[in-house]
């Protein structure tokens, strides 16, 4: 079934980025990626750019953002980068309704699941942290399978869940989220509060792209069963 005729539908499933989609991390990656360039002394890249790689697997990313780094560089680059990163971790916040979003989404039944392109420890990291690792009944991060825009975490979620990808729903805030949903066949909405753009998310035909996380939330709770008995 196309996306184009599931618009009118209900979805059983909200799979969520979670960088820039759940939690305001951008920033935070893109400094981490412009101070690791530095220490390696590699070209620093533009912070345009730099926020552009976010949910891409390190190696696609890394490819983009600093192509000058040699190859026996990219491990001393990684853990620069995770260095920076984990200084500023403990300070990531949600974004403002975030939370309470997935407390509403999951108190009426909806199985919730992150695509990522974190690793999976850090996944676990942050779920831990945030005190959310029972709310999500799968994640597929980049470490465990082909990261995004390929549709395999997607395709793989589908599996863990049961469902058909008609059922299933992608929110996120970068074209790699919306693109990974166009190759599997899954119905995608933006956020534009995060790392990429409106204009650019648009071009990949999502049903709808919101300015906060307030507007997703009344278009998700209309989108998704108010209860799902015998599900």
């Amino acid at each position: 079934m196309a996306v184009a005729d599931r618009q009118g539908g209900l979805y059983r499933a909200v799979v969520f980025d979670w960088d820039g989609t759940l939690v305001d991390s951008t920033g935070l990656i893109a400094e981490s990626i412009l101070q690791a360039a530095d220490d390696t002394g590699v070209p620093v890249p533009d912070r345009g750019l730099a926020s552009h790689v976010i949910g891409l697997g390190m190696m696609d990313a890394l490819a983009r953002v600093v192509p000058d780094l040699p190859p026996d560089r990219i491990p001393d680059f990684v853990s620069r980068f995770q260095t920076h990163y984990r200084r500023g971790e403990g300070e990531i916040r949600f974004f403002p309704g975030a939370r309470a979003l997935l407390e509403r989404l999951r108190a009426r039944g909806v199985l919730l699941a992150v695509a990522t392109g974190k690793t999976h420890a850090g996944l676990a990291r942050s779920l831990e942290i945030a005190g959310l690792e029972a709310h999500f009944s799968a994640t597929r991060c980049a470490d465990q399978t082909r990261p995004k825009p390929h549709p395999a975490m997607l395709h793989e979620l589908q599996e863990i869940l049961a469902l058909d990808p008609s059922h299933m729903v992608m929110v996120g805030d970068t074209s790699h989220d919306l693109q990974m949903a166009v190759s599997a066949g899954v119905a995608g909405v933006g956020v534009a509060y995060g790392a990429h753009p409106r204009a650019e998310l648009e071009r990949l035909n999502p049903l709808a792209v919101f300015e906060s996380v307030a507007l997703l939330q009344e278009w998700l709770l209309a989108h998704t069963p108010a209860e799902l008995l015998g599900a």
